[in-house]
């Protein structure tokens, strides 16, 4: 069964989210704030965080601060109507997703379906088992990234996004094609959760982030991961 943690100090919308979580059998467990959420974090695992921003304590965008600095645990912010800061303060500090509140029951779940599917792309087969692009390495069947010979920390979905990109290496992919492919069909106008994303994952992997080798952007077309060897051969 999967395991969803919700964090909201509003029993309203708590009872909102598990009501409709349970729905789906999904299993749930709540917390009010977010010193109680890295309580049971830490002692539950939950394939799921679904974490209000708003709250006493310990706000949402501290406690997804902490928990990226040791689980890439799917989270879900729940960001209040209109407020733009928040949801891209979110996605910063690493959340895959936002929903806004109000929010209706299909929209919460068809999300919470989209971000459990990404995380699922460790378990997806590929062709080889590692991908080198210079100083980058990622072990496929460990879902590893590494840097230099060091390991390089992604969320779920900084994963996906990269994965999809070295899968078209010297292809270049429109922001409509990667989130369809790494968020959904329904977030291909939503292109602020992939420029953060994009901007996450540069600071990681880039020596550079302003000057990056690995994930390029090609004005008004979209991205496209680099292909070394033949832009060396050609060079020659």
């Amino acid at each position: 069964m999967t395991l969803i943690l919700v964090v909201d100090d509003e029993p309203l919308y708590q009872r909102l989210l598990q009501i409709n979580l349970e729905t789906e059998s999904y299993d749930v467990i709540t917390a009010d704030d977010g010193e109680q959420a890295l309580e049971i974090f830490t002692n539950q695992k939950p394939d799921l965080i679904i974490l209000d921003i708003m709250m006493p304590k310990l706000d949402g965008l501290a406690t997804c601060e902490r928990i990226r600095q040791f689980s890439s645990v799917p989270i879900i912010m729940l960001t209040a109507k209109g407020e733009e800061q928040d949801r891209v303060k979110g996605l910063n500090v690493g959340a895959d997703d936002y929903v806004v509140k109000p929010f209706s029951a299909t929209e919460l779940l068809a999300r919470v379906r989209a971000v459990l599917r990404r995380a699922d792309t460790h378990k997806e087969p590929y062709k080889q088992s590692e991908f080198i692009h210079g100083d980058l390495r990622v072990n496929f069947a460990r879902a590893e990234v590494w840097k230099n010979d060091k390991p390089i920390y992604l969320s779920a979905t900084e994963y996906r996004l990269l994965i999809q990109l070295a899968q078209s290496m010297g292809t270049v992919l429109t922001a409509e094609d990667l989130l369809s492919e790494v968020w959904g069909p329904s977030y291909k106008e939503d292109k602020e959760i992939l420029w953060v994303s994009i901007a996450r994952i540069r600071q990681k992997l880039e020596d550079d982030p302003h000057n990056p080798t690995h994930i390029l952007t090609k004005s008004g077309l979209g991205y496209i991961m680099p292909d070394l060897e033949a832009s060396s051969s050609s060079s020659q």
